[in-house]
């Protein structure tokens, strides 16, 4: 079995989660939840693979990093 990284990362101004690097070259997936996103990545690493001419059964498993950050403020009185 292989196992491929995949980092994803949210773009608050787009509102999306994205692939923001993985293992496997031109793998690029975008959803609104990282659930959808999840969801989608099997297919599209099957498409990559394929397209690559790799012959033959494949059991590839994806390895998902999800990345965000927050900003938290107080004013002072």
């Amino acid at each position: 079995m292989t196992l491929i990284v995949v980092k994803v990362a949210y773009d608050a101004e787009a509102g999306v989660w994205y692939v923001e690097s993985s293992d496997l070259p031109g793998l690029n997936v975008e959803a609104a939840t990282v659930e959808q996103l999840r969801e989608q990545l099997p297919l599209a690493v099957a498409d990559l693979v394929e397209a690559s001419g790799e012959q033959g059964d494949f059991d590839i498993s994806i390895e998902i990093i999800a990345h965000s950050s927050a900003r938290a403020r107080r004013r002072a009185a």
